[in-house]
């Protein structure tokens, strides 16, 4: 996402008449403040959200608090967004779009079953520690006060997360002769998903100080015995 823009300065200009007195110049207009690109706009919007959800106590954020912090109204706000609701469905299809892009990519590159399962959580883990205020959107902390229709549609992104795990896992099991393929995969994934998280949970919960991948290598061969 593109940095936010500095605000131009203002400056008086100052000259001397033909006798050395300071004299005001001829009023010079200041720089017009450049207006964002079509879609620039709403960009800065999420990133300056998401920035703000980095912030002790920050669960809940007003649109008051989000406009003052980019200096506009907050009908400014609304002129991109018909609700602060559809703000954080911004930052879920963000979640969203960056996760499956690279897990899409792992599946298709990786062939062993246990490497894409532990690969993605730690695509997922890291984008976690990458992007603070994402964690709180992720373990729902900073939807607890907003539509109910955020927390479901976050819920459905780690279903979905946990079904790619299922997936690969039944690879594993499949190759390994179980008898049961479907069931050891199903409970596999659910404990990846549950310990990924728990990791991303602890993250927000600390004030961002435990990293989420926090000895994860290790983590993982635990889980996988």
């Amino acid at each position: 996402m593109p940095e936010l823009p500095d605000p131009p300065d203002e400056a008086a200009t100052v000259a001397e008449t033909p006798d050395g007195d300071a004299a005001q110049a001829p009023a010079v207009a200041a720089p017009a403040r450049k207006r964002p690109r079509p879609g620039e706009r709403r960009v800065q919007i999420l990133q300056t959200l998401a920035a703000m959800l980095e912030q002790p106590g920050a669960e809940r954020i007003t649109t008051a608090a989000l406009a003052a912090r980019l200096e506009v109204s907050e009908a400014a706000l609304y002129r991109h967004f018909a609700s602060k609701a559809q703000m954080f469905e911004g930052l879920i299809e963000f979640i969203e779009s960056s996760v499956f892009t690279l897990v899409n990519q792992i599946v298709e590159r990786e062939p062993s079953g246990v490497a894409q399962a532990h690969k993605v959580l730690a695509v997922l883990l890291q984008f976690g520690e990458k992007n603070p205020g994402m964690t709180r959107v992720m373990v729902g902390d900073a939807l607890v006060f907003e539509h109910e229709r955020l927390g479901a549609r976050m819920n459905q992104f780690f279903d979905k997360l946990e079904a790619q795990l299922r997936q690969s896992l039944r690879l594993v099991a499949e190759s390994a002769g179980s008898p049961t393929p479907t069931v050891d995969a199903q409970v596999r994934a659910g404990v990846l998903t549950a310990f990924a998280l728990g990791r991303l949970q602890r993250y927000a919960r600390s004030g961002f100080r435990r990293s989420p991948t926090e000895h994860l290598d290790a983590a993982l061969a635990l889980l996988a015995a």
